[in-house]
C-alpha cells in the first residue's frame, strides 16, 4: 500500500527537479544546430522546459503573453475621460453647496429679522450687508468659467459664505496639491496633507535645493547629496534614496507616470488637467516645480518610460486612482522590457523578481528563480564558464555533449543495427578477449589449459592420468586492434543549414569525437569543415561550430586537400575520410583563389576528382554520406567512388548517425580466431 504525506507549502520544496545532466541534454540539440551556448540558453528561457514527470517551467514568451493580457484587461476596463467627470462633479458639488448655503443663510437671517421685534430696525443694516454679499457671491457663481481649471482659479479667490462648501473646496485643492507633488515625489501624498504654510515653505526650499543639485550635476560638479538628505530627508521617508542617482530614478518614474497619463488623454482634456493642477498651487511653487521638470528632462530624458495607453473601458476612476494605475502599467512595461532584454541577451539575473511576483504571482517568481539557478547549476557542475560577457562550454561540457550525441546515435543503431558494426577475422596476435574456441587446423596453438583439461574430464570421467585427444583442445580468442587515422569532412555550406541537415551532421561529429577519445584513444581524428574553402576545426571549437550563412560555395576539393595533408603525417595502415555533404562541388581552389560556379562547372568537377586521385594514391579511403540524391551529386559521387573504391551512402539527416558510426567501426576493428 502506497502512502502519501502532504505538508503546507513553505517555499523550500523543489517543484521542478532537473539535474545538470538533464539541463545539458535539453540544451544539446540547440547547441548542435547553432553552436552558440548563449543562444541555446536564451531559447530555453524563451520557450520554457518540461521534465520527465511532466512538470513544466513557463517560458519567458508565455510570461510576456500573460503580462500583455493583464495590461490589456486594465486598458479595456477603465474610462480615462471619467477622471475629469469626477473632478467636474466635485467642483459642481462645491458650487451647489455654496448656493444652498447662501440661500440658507439668507432665509435664516430673514426669519430672524421677522421675529426680531424691537431690534428689527437695528438688524436692517446687517441684513442689507448680508444681502449685498450674497448677491455678489451668487453673481460670481453665475459667471464662473465653463472649464474646471477656470472655476478652480476663480473659486480660489472666492469668499465662501458656506463653511461646508469651503471645506469641500479646500479638500479638493489639497488633493490637487497632493497629486501635483506626487507627480514629482513618490510617497509625498501623505506629507502634503494638512501641511501648514510653514511646511509648504520648507518643501519649496527643498525643491529649490534639489534644483541646485541638478544644476551642479549639469555643470559637472559633485552635488552635496548627504547634506541635502540631512536637511530634507524627512520628506522622503520611509524609503529614503541612498544616492542622488536613486533619487533621480524615483523622480523619473513619477514624472513618467504623469506624462503617460497626459499622453493618454485627448489634447483638450490634457490642457484642462494641466491648468487645473497649476491653479491649485502657489505661483512661486509652480515656478520651482517647472524648473525641476525642465532640469530632469534635459539631464535625464524619460520619453522611453512614458507610454500612451488607449483606454477604452467604461469603469470610472479618480485622478488619484488614475495615477496609481499609470504606475502599475509602467511597472508592467518595465518588466516586459526586462523580459525582452533577457530574450535577446540571456542575462536572466537582470529580471526584477519582486516585479515578477507583484504582477505575475508567486508561482512565476519561483519559476524565474529556478531559471536563474539553472546557469549557476551548470557552472557549478563544471559544464559552463564565463569568458568575459559570453558563456561558453568547458572541456567537461564539451565531453558531456559528445557523450549525449554518442548515446543518441547508438540509440538509433540498437533499433535495427545490433551487431553490424564489428567484422571478425581469423589470424594471430592481438589482445586476449577472455573467450575460447575449439582448435582448428591453422589456428595459432595458444592453448587454454583449463578448458582443454575440463573437456577431457567431461568426456572420459575423472581418472588419472588424464588422456587428451584432438577434440579436447581449446585455444584462446584474441582480438587484433588496428590503429587508424580519420578525417571527418563536414559540409558547412549554406544549404546544410537552410535545409535542416547541419544539426544532425554536427551531432555525428561530436559522437565520433567522443567514441575515438573514450574507446580508441590511440586513433587520430581530425575535423575539417568546408564551404567556400576548407578549414581545420579543433575539437574545442566543435561545440560552437555553425554553418556558413554568408558565403555560397561547396569547395569539396579544398576540403579533401586538407584531409590528405593531415593524413599524410600519420604512419598508420588505415587512413580514411568520412565526408558528410548535401551537395555537389560548386567551388575549387586555383592559384590561391576560390572559383565558384552553380551549376558546377566542368573545371570544378575536374579539380575535385584530381584531389580524389591524390587521396587514392596515398591509400586514403573516402566514404561519402549524401543527404541529397539529386542527379548532379549522384553522378559526381559515382565517379569519385569508381576512382577511390570507397563507399557512398544515400541517407537523410535522421539516419545519418547510424550510417556514419557503423562505417567507422567497420574500418576500425577486426577480430581474429
Amino acid at each position: 500500500m502506497t502512502s502519501y504525506r502532504y505538508s503546507r507549502w513553505d517555499g523550500t520544496q523543489n517543484i521542478f527537479d532537473m539535474d545538470e545532466d538533464d539541463l545539458m541534454e535539453a540544451l544539446s540539440d540547440d547547441i548542435m544546430e547553432h553552436g552558440d551556448v548563449g543562444r541555446a540558453l536564451r531559447n530555453m528561457f524563451r520557450q520554457g522546459m518540461q521534465n520527465d514527470q511532466g512538470q513544466r517551467i513557463e517560458g519567458l514568451r508565455q510570461m510576456r503573453e500573460r503580462l500583455d493580457r493583464m495590461r490589456q484587461q486594465q486598458i479595456e476596463r477603465y474610462n480615462l475621460e471619467s477622471m475629469m467627470d469626477d473632478l467636474n462633479e466635485r467642483i459642481q458639488d462645491v458650487i451647489d453647496t455654496e448656493r444652498q448655503g447662501i440661500e440658507r443663510r439668507l432665509n435664516d437671517a430673514r426669519e430672524q429679522l421677522e421675529h426680531a421685534g424691537d431690534e428689527a430696525d437695528f438688524l436692517q443694516g446687517p441684513m442689507k450687508l448680508l444681502e449685498d454679499r450674497a448677491q455678489k457671491a451668487s453673481e460670481k457663481l453665475d459667471t464662473l468659467p465653463e472649464s474646471a481649471a477656470g472655476r478652480i482659479k476663480e473659486l480660489s479667490d472666492h469668499e465662501f459664505m458656506d463653511q461646508e462648501a469651503q471645506k469641500k473646496f479646500q479638500e479638493l485643492l489639497d488633493e490637487l496639491k497632493q497629486q501635483m507633488m506626487q507627480n514629482f515625489f513618490q510617497g509625498m501624498k501623505d506629507a502634503v496633507q494638512n501641511m501648514s504654510l510653514e511646511d509648504m515653505k520648507r518643501m519649496q526650499e527643498m525643491i529649490q535645493a534639489l534644483n541646485q543639485m541638478l544644476r551642479d550635476r549639469e555643470m559637472g560638479e559633485d552635488p552635496d547629496f548627504e547634506g541635502f538628505m540631512e536637511q530634507y530627508g524627512q520628506f522622503f521617508d520611509p524609503d529614503r534614496p541612498a544616492s542622488l542617482d536613486e533619487l533621480i530614478e524615483n523622480l523619473q518614474r513619477q514624472m513618467a507616470s504623469m506624462q503617460s497619463l497626459m499622453d493618454s488623454m485627448s489634447p483638450e482634456m490634457r490642457d484642462e488637467l494641466e491648468s487645473m493642477l497649476s491653479s491649485s498651487m502657489d505661483p512661486t511653487m509652480m515656478q520651482d516645480l517647472g524648473e525641476l521638470g525642465s532640469l530632469m528632462y534635459d539631464l535625464f530624458p524619460f520619453d522611453d518610460m512614458a507610454n500612451e495607453y488607449p483606454f477604452m473601458g467604461e469603469e470610472s476612476l479618480s485622478l488619484d486612482q488614475a495615477m496609481e494605475l499609470m504606475g502599475q502599467l509602467q511597472d508592467m512595461d518595465q518588466l516586459d522590457k526586462q523580459i525582452q532584454s533577457v530574450m535577446r541577451n540571456g542575462d536572466i539575473d537582470d529580471i526584477n523578481l519582486d516585479q515578477v511576483e507583484e504582477h505575475l504571482g508567486e508561482e512565476a517568481r519561483r519559476q524565474m528563480e529556478r531559471m536563474q539557478d539553472m546557469i549557476r547549476q551548470l557552472k557549478e557542475a563544471g559544464y559552463l564558464k564565463n569568458d568575459g560577457n559570453r558563456i561558453e562550454l568547458t572541456a567537461r561540457g564539451m565531453r558531456k555533449l559528445a557523450q549525449q550525441a554518442l548515446k543518441e546515435v547508438f540509440a538509433e543503431l540498437k533499433k535495427d543495427r545490433v551487431g553490424r558494426h564489428e567484422v571478425f577475422f581469423q589470424g594471430d596476435g592481438g589482445d586476449i578477449t577472455g573467450e575460447t574456441k575449439p582448435y582448428e587446423f591453422g589456428d595459432p596453438f595458444d592453448v587454454d589449459l583449463h578448458r582443454t583439461l575440463f573437456n577431457s574430464v567431461l568426456r572420459n570421467g575423472p581418472r588419472v592420468p588424464v588422456k587428451l585427444s584432438a577434440e579436447d583442445f581449446e585455444i584462446t580468442r584474441t582480438e587484433h586492434l588496428t590503429q587508424s587515422a580519420t578525417v571527418l569532412l563536414l559540409d558547412q555550406s549554406k544549404s546544410m543549414g537552410m535545409f535542416g541537415s547541419w544539426g544532425s551532421a554536427k551531432k555525428v561529429a561530436m559522437a565520433l569525437y567522443w567514441l575515438v577519445h573514450s574507446q580508441f584513444p590511440r586513433d587520430d581524428l581530425y575535423l575539417v569543415g568546408f564551404s567556400d574553402f576548407g578549414m581545420e576545426i579543433t575539437q574545442e571549437e566543435l561545440p560552437e561550430l555553425s554553418w556558413n550563412a554568408w558565403v555560397s560555395g561547396t569547395n569539396m576539393q579544398h576540403g579533401l586537400m586538407m584531409a590528405r595533408q593531415l593524413l599524410s603525417r600519420q604512419k598508420v595502415a588505415t587512413k580514411q575520410v568520412i565526408m558528410i555533404t548535401d551537395g555537389e562541388p560548386t567551388a575549387h581552389m586555383e592559384g590561391g583563389q576560390v572559383y565558384f560556379s552553380y551549376p558546377p562547372s566542368y573545371r570544378t568537377i575536374e579539380e575535385t576528382l584530381k584531389e580524389v586521385k591524390r587521396c587514392t594514391q596515398q591509400g586514403i579511403t573516402i566514404n561519402t554520406f549524401m543527404l541529397e540524391s539529386n542527379s548532379y551529386l549522384m553522378d559526381f559521387v559515382d565517379q569519385m567512388t569508381r576512382i577511390n573504391k570507397g563507399r557512398a551512402f544515400y541517407t537523410n539527416p535522421r539516419q545519418l548517425g547510424e550510417y556514419v558510426m557503423v562505417d567507422y567501426l567497420r574500418n576500425r576493428r577486426k577480430r581474429m580466431a
